[in-house]
């Protein structure tokens, strides 16, 4: 559950500041529910002990699920790294997961044996965590590994493990640097905070001291940090306090405690002056920031200057929204949020400036803006739309016991940083509590001191930051995401002194207690008035339901000489209904704190909505306002194409989207439906040229009740919520104009086996892609394919991983995937690779597949661990609502039974080594077309080593 400290921005590493975090929702008149009857929603019962050792354990019971969140929590973070040291926090983080005394292999390995989900480690400013979610029936695995890790580690570390973990992060740092924006997290921590502060340099550290790390180096951070005295364990889920207390004593008792560790010594800092700097990336448009430390998360103004952000740039309507973007359109986007960390933060306003606008002027109107809001403050119904806002988010997340924010995840934070695990009470009290008054008091306090200005400018850069990220010599984050041990760029989100005398029995691994099945919530179906399918399902663990709307339509339903339409009703949708505008629909949405959005993939076009169960009735009616009359405003139309064209340009500055742009048109030919750039923005002649009429006409093809269906998961019953469905869409009939209709029998071509190279002068890093179009379709039974990529790259224990980032150390994270559309199915390699090893990464890649396709098939070991992990994992994949929707929606879009995953196990037990090699060998086997995207003056020589044909590249546009 996000606490109000995410209520701001979470600025991955390199992208923008968006509105204050997912849970900042946004939703009609009809009244709401008052805000303190969500805040007395919000609760986490939970018990806790101490071990003799000083290990602190919070449990958590919650039986909707047969699974246990583990969590543990180090309170040692980068803040804690002397001079010279820097990335050592995150560096060991990686070490933990390379084994243990009595665990010597990857940690990843049992875990997937018992069907772990949500398993990584972070590592922040304050705080290590290491977590993952498993079957009941697994816990004393999991508390086991945790244990040896925490207890009986450093026999286990050696120099090898400690050379590849440094090249691993140090192609992480490269793989975050590379991205536009991807040295703004060294801006922010090096000018905010002054030289000697402990939060002056950033997590990832410098090359230089990442370098300088030596295994005795590591090993004193271990035995000076990781003691149970300085830890806390949280166990959310399927357990309770009589059987935690029995497991945790049994696994972690015996291990010593550590020295006390010391925190260092903080402040709030203040710049002298107003500081101005300004530096060139790889981006679209100028982008202006206006920042200011501020207080850590247990000060009391932490959650009014988040109110106040929430107010000035997080919300839909926020105040900067409405006079920079809508009323007067000098910015493409604009945004505010803040960041607590527990000794300090930062907060963080920013424009990015309309291109053909001068950037002075929009640095003028929002120093103006910034101004005006601090001389007038926010009203009560500005609070009351971010408070609700907030709180449907909060609600939501009560469904989830573990992972990078569920239950146990707020438990875990309240107790290192505030030493109360219910500190989220204190925090929504505040929220709850805080008027126009306070928050503006409060936001003068601290946004009218000394501000840096830092102007992102389009350019080539003139600085890498090889160098950055050390306790630099000179004063040159939002939620700056923690560095991750799994690579999130890839969707990865989970299935890294020793001298304890052990009385726990370790000589071999916990066996697995008898696991329970999936028990899939029933799947009901009614049909509207009109027609309109409904599938339901009830889930009942939270007060909200979720609803999507679905089209048979999707980006390839784009015109292929009109590509970017949909992206571009879709952005233009949101901008408001026949009825209300752009401001009044975001207020709406606001104040009944629903979410309501519009998205597409390859084949589908949905509309969702997040409701909050007293409001569901508003909410629904909000909806079908948004879905069947939008009011396609002509001058709206011109605001958000020059927002689609903003973000097609940042798309082309991307090299994983530059990759896919290429690739994509090439495997399926350009006149294919699937052959367009995959994000759906088009290409910039196209989007320039649409019009009104072409987007309204779109609509009336593809946005349709002839064409829908609605799905619906959550707190309510089948035959109530046909009611209101009825009432919102019952009536709503469709156009004279025909149905749209794509054309899947479009010829694909044969592939032509060749590298295409695109230049991307000074990339510390290339991003390489390789693919082919399958003969199999998404209806298929798939299971052996995907098995067999899962086995030879789809995954963090594959060959193909485990040899590039694990072995060799050339990369953060290499993966390989089978798509999920429809109709014909792609197989995509991407291997983002540190730029001097892209030639021996493609040779590496050739040769693990011709050995997987070979005499190397599948081995016993493997398909053991993906049996049993795919088995396993599915109680706990559908855990929340929105799985069980994302689950029902599969069945639906494939054609499956309803009975589908409850049956999966069984398909699952009956793969064989030869099946699996067998749907390998069909689907892989043949030619692949490279893409290559890096500096060409250090690839292409290795690249034409390679015999195949290189040709320069250019991304569709």
């Amino acid at each position: 559950m996000p606490r109000p400290s995410r209520f701001a921005i979470a600025l991955a590493l390199s992208t923008a500041l968006v509105a204050a975090g997912s849970a900042l929702a946004k939703s009609k008149e009809a009244k709401p529910a008052p805000i303190a009857d969500l805040v007395k929603a919000v609760d986490i019962p939970y018990q806790s002990f101490t071990l003799d050792n000083g290990l602190r354990v919070i449990v958590h019971e919650d039986r909707k699920a047969p699974v246990v969140a583990v969590s543990v929590w180090y309170r040692v973070g980068s803040k804690n790294e002397p001079a010279g040291k820097t990335g050592f926090a995150h560096l060991f983080e990686h070490l933990m997961f390379n084994g243990s005394e009595n665990a010597p292999g990857d940690f990843f390995e049992p875990l997937q044996q018992v069907g772990a989900t949500d398993s990584n480690g972070t590592t922040n400013v304050d705080r290590t965590n290491y977590f993952e979610t498993v079957p009941t029936a697994a816990l004393d695995r999991a508390l086991f590994l945790e244990s040896d890790r925490m207890g009986h580690l450093l026999g286990a570390v050696t120099q090898e493990k400690l050379d590849n973990q440094r090249g691993v992060v140090q192609n992480e740092k490269r793989q975050g640097d590379n991205n536009p924006y991807g040295l703004l997290r060294y801006e922010i921590f090096e000018n905010l905070f002054p030289k000697g502060h402990p939060y002056h340099h950033s997590t990832i550290g410098s090359m230089t001291d990442l370098n300088s790390a030596s295994l005795a180096d590591v090993k004193k951070w271990f035995t000076d940090n990781y003691g149970p005295n300085n830890a806390v364990l949280v166990l959310a889920g399927d357990v309770d306090l009589a059987t935690a207390k029995a497991k945790v004593t049994e696994w972690f008792g015996d291990i010593p405690r550590g020295p006390q560790v010391k925190a260092p010594q903080t402040s709030v800092p203040t710049l002298p002056a107003p500081l101005a700097k300004e530096v060139k990336d790889l981006i679209p448009t100028t982008r202006l920031y206006r920042m200011w430390a501020i207080p850590g998360l247990n000060d009391a103004d932490s959650v009014p200057l988040q109110m106040a952000t929430a107010v000035l740039g997080g919300l839909s309507s926020s105040r900067l929204d409405n006079a920079m973007v809508r009323k007067d359109p000098v910015a493409v986007s604009v945004g505010a949020g803040a960041q607590t960390m527990e000794d300090a933060g930062f907060l963080i306003v920013q424009a990015d400036v309309k291109p053909g606008v001068d950037p002075k002027v929009v640095g003028d109107k929002l120093d103006a803006e910034i101004a005006k809001f601090l001389a007038e403050g926010p009203t009560a119904d500005e609070l009351q739309r971010a408070a609700a806002s907030y709180l449907g988010g909060t609600i939501s997340g009560l469904e989830s016991v573990g992972g990078f924010g569920g239950k146990a995840v707020t438990l875990a934070e309240g107790a290192l940083y505030s030493n109360d695990p219910a500190y989220y009470k204190t925090e929504l009290d505040r929220l709850a509590k805080a008027t126009p008054e306070q928050v503006k008091a409060v936001a003068n306090k601290w946004m009218s001191r000394p501000v840096f200005s830092l102007n992102y400018t389009p350019g080539e850069r003139t600085e890498g930051g090889e160098n950055r990220g050390g306790a630099v010599t000179e004063g040159k984050v939002s939620a700056v995401a923690p560095d991750r041990y799994w690579n999130p760029a890839l969707g990865d989100v989970g299935p890294d002194s020793g001298a304890a005398t052990s009385f726990a029995d370790r000589s071999q691994m916990p066996p697995v207690a008898e696991l329970k099945s999936l028990d899939f919530p029933a799947i009901e179906r009614a049909k509207l008035r009109n027609g309109i399918e409904i599938v339901f399902a009830r889930r009942t663990t939270v007060p909200t339901v979720n609803v999507t709307v679905s089209f048979d339509a999707g980006y390839a339903a784009d015109p292929h000489d009109a590509l970017g339409t949909q992206s571009l009703m879709l952005s233009l949708m949101d901008e408001g209904t026949t009825s209300r505008n752009s401001i009044a629909f975001a207020e709406a949405k606001e104040r009944l704190g629903a979410q309501i959005d519009g998205s597409a993939t390859a084949d589908e076009t949905v509309f969702n909505l997040f409701a909050l169960k007293p409001n569901l009735g508003a909410s629904l009616g909000l909806l079908a306002d948004y879905i069947r009359n939008p009011a396609f405003d002509a001058q709206e139309l011109d605001r958000v194409r020059a927002q689609q064209l903003n973000r097609l340009k940042a798309e082309l500055n991307n090299p994983n989207a530059i990759a896919s742009r290429v690739l994509m048109p090439v495997l399926y030919g350009a006149d294919h439906p699937y052959g367009i750039p995959p994000s759906g923005l088009g290409t910039t002649s196209a989007v320039t040229a649409v019009t009104r009429e072409q987007l309204a006409a779109f609509h009336a093809a593809w946005i349709r009740p002839d064409n829908a269906r609605i799905f619906v998961v959550g707190d309510t019953t089948l035959a109530e919520v046909k009611k209101q469905l009825d009432g919102a869409f019952g009536d709503w009939k469709a156009p004279a104009a025909a149905k749209g209709s794509k054309h899947f029998e479009t010829p694909i071509p044969t592939p032509t086996p060749r590298i295409l190279l695109f230049d991307r002068p000074k990339s510390p890093q290339s991003v390489i892609m390789a693919g082919k179009v399958l003969t199999a379709r998404g209806s298929d039974e798939l299971e052996p394919l995907r098995a067999a990529n899962d086995i030879f790259g789809g995954n963090f224990l594959s060959r193909f991983n485990m040899n590039l980032r694990e072995t060799k150390g050339w990369s953060y994270g290499v993966r390989s995937r089978v798509s999920n559309d429809r109709d014909r199915l792609t197989w995509v390699a991407i291997a983002p690779v540190q730029a001097d090893r892209t030639g021996d990464s493609i040779k590496e890649f050739q040769s693990d597949l011709k050995a997987f396709l070979g005499d190397k098939g599948v081995t016993k070991e493997e398909l053991e661990r993906t049996v049993n992990g795919s088995v396993r994992e599915l109680p706990g994949s559908f855990e929340t609502s929105e799985d069980v929707l994302g689950g029902i929606r599969q069945i639906v879009k494939f054609g499956r039974p309803d009975t589908y995953y409850e049956t999966l196990p069984a398909t699952y037990e009956a793969m064989t080594t030869d099946a699996i090699d067998a749907a390998a060998k069909q689907a892989l086997t043949g030619d692949l077309v490279y893409v290559v995207v890096g500096d060409a003056a250090v690839v292409k020589p290795q690249l034409d080593g390679l015999g195949l044909p290189v040709e320069i590249a250019k991304p569709a546009n």
